[in-house]
């Protein structure tokens, strides 16, 4: 029987031992064996990826974690899935696994700051040299390829300011040129957009967000094909960049109803920008709602669905007064990441400055000294309470 990719996020593995609904936890550095024939013909089978319910050794994971990487591998319709204990770490992952001194990527310039930190400021140390294209122009993109690209890393969209590029364009001229190439999914997951199907070489995603959506536990995916499964394997093995059995355990957890809880971040989102559009001291959504912009025809073409993250310009001489608006909601926290149960409010100075290393300015910035960037997570709570609590807050602008 075929089952649609919701219902096989309601069925992973059961515990049939414990009779439990749920997979076990499996904690274990040493997996035992009961001959060193049989330890010796397992690693023959994790060698030629054949599927395994357990490794040799705790450091590359246990069956709890396999069970996360044989959702997430059917999620994104991936060769194999790797799991780090952060979010980042999977960004981390892909670089230090396929660059090598000499190298070149070509990073788009509105991806995440530490993303930028990583490959201008680490990879630098190890003779790999960082370009930033404009995300708004695929020209800029092609004029920056040089014989030395290793790679080419996408965010999509656009951290904070939500520009979406022609996804399709980029893979196959990363193809074209021999180029890896890799795409931060975080934003839309593999439920709304499936990267390896487009053409990428690896999809990312921060399993902190969406994955878990409960705002209790860390870790991140990348998904790949089999042109870079090797070389990600080997520094994978040997670095230790896994996820804990706890981790995998809290995110399986999650996305038993991820599909239920992004359509109401959807729905809830939605109601929300409606709102915001008729508010004077607005003067802008980042968010794929306009039907005749550029960024709505590209989130169209390549995504099935929308999540609950977006950001608004606001208008103001008074940047206090920005700060005051946020301070002064009640559903909205304030604090770093995304994805979870509840709704979030920060400032986004992404300006070119060093006042803040960890966001890293922009060398493609569009907007003015006297707008604001805003960034909103809508939760799962009534929107019509948290409308109450926006235009309450809004009074505060200046």
């Amino acid at each position: 029987m075929k089952k649609s990719i919701s219902t096989i996020l309601k069925h992973p593995t059961k515990d049939n031992a414990n009779r439990s609904a749920n997979p076990p936890v499996t904690r274990a550095s040493t997996i035992l064996f009961n001959s060193m024939q049989e330890m010796h013909q397992h690693e023959l089978k994790i060698r030629k990826h054949k599927k395994v319910s357990h490794y040799t050794y705790g450091r590359y994971g246990s069956t709890t974690t396999i069970e996360l990487e044989n959702i997430l591998k059917e999620l994104e319709q991936a060769y194999h899935v790797f799991l780090t204990g952060t979010g980042f770490g999977g960004i981390a992952l892909a670089l230090m696994s396929l660059c090598r001194p000499g190298d070149e990527i070509l990073v788009s310039d509105n991806v995440y700051g530490p993303t930028k930190e990583i490959s201008q400021d680490l990879m630098k140390q190890f003779n790999v040299t960082a370009k930033f294209y404009n995300p708004e122009s695929f020209y800029d993109l092609k004029q920056k390829i040089s014989k030395k690209t290793k790679m080419i890393l996408v965010e999509n969209p656009g951290s904070n300011t939500f520009e979406f590029q022609d996804l399709r364009k980029i893979t196959q001229l990363a193809k074209r040129k021999k180029i890896y190439s890799l795409l931060d999914n975080t934003w839309g997951t593999p439920l709304y957009l499936k990267p390896l199907k487009v053409g990428f070489d690896m999809s990312f995603c921060s399993a902190t967000k969406y994955f878990s959506g409960h705002s209790d536990a860390m870790g991140g995916s990348l998904a790949v094909n089999k042109k870079v499964f090797k070389k990600i394997m080997f520094f994978y093995k040997l670095s230790g960049y896994r996820m804990s059995a706890d981790e995998a355990y809290l995110i399986i957890r999650g996305l038993r109803t991820l599909d239920t809880r992004l359509k109401q971040h959807s729905d809830n989102t939605r109601i929300i920008i409606n709102f915001l559009k008729k508010q004077k001291k607005i003067k802008e959504i980042l968010y794929p709602h306009n039907a005749s912009s550029k960024n709505y025809k590209l989130w169209k073409k390549y995504y099935s669905g929308a999540t609950g993250l977006l950001s608004i310009v606001i208008k103001s001489k008074k940047r206090s007064s920005v700060i005051a608006f946020i301070n002064s909601l009640e559903l909205f926290g304030i604090g770093y990441s995304w994805g979870g149960f509840e709704s979030l409010a920060i400032l986004q100075e992404i300006k070119s400055t060093k006042k803040d290393e960890y966001l890293k300015g922009r060398q493609f910035y569009r907007f003015k000294k006297d707008e604001f960037i805003v960034r909103l997570h809508i939760g799962l709570e009534d929107p019509k309470d948290l409308i109450q609590d926006l235009k309450k807050g809004l009074r505060k602008i200046k």
